[in-house]
């Protein structure tokens, strides 16, 4: 039977006005210098800052339990490991709450809420720029979650509550399971991704709840940011609800890398944006200038969606020139959306093969579909109409 450490015999206090970092630390540390076993946290509201979780460690929110992000950034630390280039860090900060570097068999688990006090980050009483989000403030906004290079990472159950920004930031992990999780951001706050999985390989991630301001699930593979490049690959997400302001799934940016082999089922998406982005601008190049993303083998399926922009759009911005961007398949999906599905590569970049079957799709928008710089786009079963067109003829 696992060893329980529990938090509050390390001195850990359910007082919001007590600092419980140093507490918490010591009750992983024992944990992982003992072998392994579980950091139980106890009913209460604990206050903390940085947080490291080390081999062997499941961090065990029990039912009751919130563990509150500090608002002083003199509480978080900056990420660092070998070979990661905080200079290219998007955002422009890499400050966390808690982190995993080079371990193994590290969980997050139970029925407890993790809160990042996101809106303590923001000036809430400024109106939200263009109607819809509040400003991004000058200062860094820490991330939750930010793992590199961890092996067997579980992520079970917990509540992950307003992070200032990306919720998680999983770079290069291996085996990684998301299950049961509920990620709920204010969809005022900008950059509060859900989960990003960064060069990460082997994921499943199922039976989730997303609820942010923007993209909920990213799949990335960003270039600059390590000495050597690695693959996105091997990843299944399904059976999930996904609320977004932004988009419900990214994939990839100019500058990534190779992101490959992902399965995408059962979801459904709500956005007040996009849906399902794969989008390649110049605004996004990195700072060198390089693009060279290399995609494919993405699959959608099983998809319900409502969505006030583009349900799926598949963008690249002329004068980019990326290794690939091929092999994609949309399929039943029961799409409401306000634009059409586009499907535009560019003279440097077409996209090939593509499949859309059994789709279903009303939009709102003068076009239903936009096809342009695509070679091998095929379509059965899709079924077509447009509510702009069917209101002016009547």
């Amino acid at each position: 039977m696992d060893r329980v450490f529990e938090i509050e015999e390390f001195g850990a206090k359910p007082d919001i006005s007590e600092l419980s970092t140093t507490a918490i630390q010591k009750a992983i540390d024992a944990c992982h210098r003992e072998g392994g076993g579980t950091v139980l946290c106890t009913p209460g509201t604990f206050l903390t800052g940085t947080l490291e979780l080390r081999s062997n460690v499941e961090l065990h929110l029990a039912a009751g339990c919130r563990l509150v992000a500090s608002t002083d950034l003199s509480h978080y630390q900056q990420f660092s490991c070998e070979g990661f280039h905080p200079e290219h860090a998007p955002e422009g900060c890499t400050e966390h709450l808690i982190r995993a570097v080079d371990a193994h068999r590290v969980a997050i688990t139970g029925p407890g809420e993790i809160n990042g006090s996101g809106l303590s980050f923001y000036d809430t009483s400024a109106t939200p720029a263009g109607g819809r989000f509040f400003s991004k403030p000058q200062t860094p906004r820490p991330r939750m979650v930010m793992m590199c290079r961890c092996r067997d990472v579980r992520l079970e159950e917990t509540s992950f509550v307003d992070s200032p920004c990306w919720t998680f930031w999983l770079m290069r992990c291996e085996d990684v399971s998301v299950r049961g999780i509920r990620v709920i951001g204010d969809q005022r706050m900008i950059n509060n991704d859900g989960l990003d999985l960064d060069s990460c390989r082997n994921v499943v991630v199922s039976d989730c709840l997303f609820r942010t301001g923007d993209d909920c699930i990213v799949l990335r593979s960003i270039s600059q940011m390590f000495d050597e490049p690695s693959a996105c690959e091997q990843i299944a997400v399904t059976n999930c609800v996904l609320d977004s302001w932004c988009q419900g799934v990214r994939v990839g940016c100019p500058g990534d890398g190779v992101i490959r082999n992902a399965v995408f089922s059962n979801l459904v998406i709500v956005s007040s944006g996009n849906g399902i982005l794969f989008e390649f601008p110049k605004r996004y190049l990195p700072a060198d200038g390089k693009a060279g993303a290399d995609v494919g083998e993405i699959s959608f399926s099983h998809i319900v969606m409502r969505c006030a922009g583009a349900p799926v759009k598949v963008a690249v911005e002329e004068g980019i020139r990326l290794a690939r961007l091929e092999n994609l398949s949309f399929s039943h999906f029961s799409i409401r959306s306000g634009g059409p599905i586009i499907i535009e590569g560019s003279s440097q970049t077409p996209v090939r093969d593509v499949r859309c079957a059994d789709i279903s799709l009303e939009t709102a928008g003068a076009e239903t579909v936009v096809c342009r710089h695509c070679e091998r786009v095929t379509m059965s079963g899709v079924d077509i109409s447009n509510r702009q067109a069917a209101s002016a003829g009547t």
